[in-house]
């Protein structure tokens, strides 16, 4: 790593003497993946005696207008599917009853496993004509319980369905099968100097089809934007069995009403994502991170406003954490013993510019960085020398929620705000369960962390408590959600809304919105067997 704590101006001469071999150039140009997180694993280390998730929201009664499964039902499904695309298996069914944080725990006694869209569009026309509920389930990497069962819902895995349809070299429109892995699709697109839209966390697990499924935002927003902008098309199956076919590679369609988008952030409530066309930009040549010490929030602030100035064109990334973070990163991660800096600061921002030109890029860095020196926004910094130091770097800021996750039972709140006011969520959390004296050692709680997306205005607030209660619930809730209503925000930036969040949609939506998206759901859904019990809600 390149220091320029002391002598920033020393930057470009220092830089020409740790040149990059030309070899690694490819290397460089794209960030060694790293996946954060690991859903099997994590499902099959749970104890299968945990809490069901219709124990914890006793609010949540079974629809009886759904049937429960039969003999006849499987009959049926085995008639369609090969013996490896169901599993009824007790150890086989964890996996999928589980999320990775071990905080919703479904009750379904059967998973189905397609491999075709023909094939889901089997299951959902039988499943609607007898009204048995369906949950559809990519990787299962999500974090408000929505990709797992309430009930006895039957699973449908989206696993077999990983195959790449086609990619245009000259457009970069990639089409694919919705149970393809994020990371997979990188390392193919890479290998044809382009890169995915998105990059994720969990990418080395997650699946496209979920990321559309729940507009998954990340690491790459800033750059690229949303995937209400990148999806070009999209292929679903509706509650009824019919195939919706809309997998255009076009940029431009002014033909009628833009009916994808409906199914982006949808989560599975109005249909199954079995195929997505996304437009791919080119992969960046030069790539440069660099990771800074703070003071303040306010510095924090100022340094973005000046990125935005000043890199402009080349800024890709701009990620944030407090000092809460970072220590649980050093402590629970191997990750954390790479924080080059020589001190703990209350705050850290990682930069990352993606251009074609590395001199360019380089000259615009410099210049940047030492003017943040210069008028004392910055008192640290670091800047990436080689692929494996960017990977490091990155490491720290992907780690930080396997380390939260370590630190006990983490509520956790995906939020969106005016980029002024992030912070202050964080302190006045903090303020309310110290003035409630439940925070600090031996209590209920034991600290609150806040890190994410300024240039996204999206704040990841993790509250880390002994255990998952009543007790500790009802003392960020609704507090939080009133505080965001409070500030114009949204309670969930990327992501969405599953059991956990539904029945707080008010805090971010109108009556009338909310009314409006019932009705979208009565008319697609009229059974309502897709993805019951969550994202609208329950009255």
């Amino acid at each position: 790593m390149l220091r320029f704590q002391h002598s920033l101006r020393a930057l470009s001469r220092l830089r020409l003497q740790h040149p990059i071999p030309p070899s690694s150039t490819s290397s460089l140009a794209t960030r060694t993946t790293f996946s954060t997180y690991a859903p099997l694993r994590f499902a099959e280390t749970l104890p299968k005696k945990a809490g069901y998730t219709a124990d914890k929201f006793p609010h949540i009664k079974r629809d009886q207008s759904f049937n429960k499964l039969s003999e006849k039902d499987i009959a049926y499904f085995q008639s369609i599917l090969a013996p490896s695309g169901i599993a009824q298996d007790e150890e086989d069914l964890e996996r999928y009853n589980n999320d990775w944080l071990g905080k919703y725990r479904g009750q379904s006694k059967l998973v189905l496993k397609p491999n075709s869209t023909e094939q889901v569009s089997k299951i959902l026309k039988y499943c609607n004509d007898n009204k048995l509920a369906v949950v559809p389930q990519g990787g299962n990497t999500g974090l408000v319980g929505g990709s797992v069962p309430v009930f006895d819902e039957i699973v449908v895995s989206l696993s077999n369905m990983n195959s790449v349809r086609s990619f245009d070299s000259v457009s970069g429109a990639l089409v694919c099968d919705a149970g393809c892995i994020l990371e997979v699709l990188d390392k193919y697109l890479e290998e044809r100097g382009y890169i995915m839209p998105l990059d994720l966390g969990a990418k080395g697990s997650c699946h496209i089809g979920g990321n559309v499924s729940t507009n998954a935002g990340g690491l790459r927003l800033l750059r690229y934007g949303s995937l209400h902008g990148t999806v070009l098309g999209l292929e679903v199956v509706l509650p009824d069995g019919t195939i919706l076919d809309n997998l255009s590679t076009l940029r431009k369609d002014n033909t009628g009403y833009d009916l994808k988008q409906l199914f982006i952030g949808a989560e599975g409530t109005l249909g199954i994502v079995t195929g997505v066309s996304i437009l791919s930009p080119k992969r960046s040549k030069a790539i440069n991170v660099a990771l800074l010490g703070l003071d303040s929030y306010d510095q924090v602030q100022a340094a973005f406003k000046r990125s935005k100035d000043e890199l402009s064109e080349i800024l890709s990334a701009f990620e944030f954490w407090d000092q809460e973070a970072i220590k649980l990163v050093k402590q629970h991660l191997v990750a954390g013993a790479h924080d080059p800096l020589q001190s703990i600061y209350p705050f850290y921002v990682l930069i990352e510019t993606s251009g074609s030109n590395k001199d360019h890029d380089d000259e615009k860095l410099n210049n940047f960085l030492e003017k943040l020196l210069g008028d004392n926004i910055v008192q640290d910094g670091v800047v990436a020398q080689d692929s494996t130091q960017i990977h490091n770097l990155w490491a720290i800021r992907e780690g930080i929620p396997e380390a939260c996750s370590k630190a006990g039972a983490v509520y956790k709140y995906d939020i969106s705000m005016p980029i002024s006011v992030i912070y202050e969520a964080v302190e006045d959390v903090k303020k309310r369960l110290v003035g409630k004296e439940v925070m600090g050692d031996g209590k209920l709680f034991t600290s609150v962390i806040g890190y994410g997306h300024v240039g996204d205005g999206n704040l990841h607030l993790n509250v880390a408590a002994k255990e998952y209660c009543e007790e500790a619930t009802d003392l960020i809730e609704p507090f939080i959600f009133e505080w965001i209503a409070n500030h114009a925000g949204s309670i969930s930036a990327e992501h969405g809304l599953g059991t956990s969040r539904n029945n707080h949609l008010h805090f971010s939506k109108s009556p009338s919105m909310i009314q409006l998206m019932k009705a979208f759901k009565k008319l697609i859904d009229p059974n309502g067997i897709m993805n019951p019990y969550k994202y609208l809600p329950d009255a």
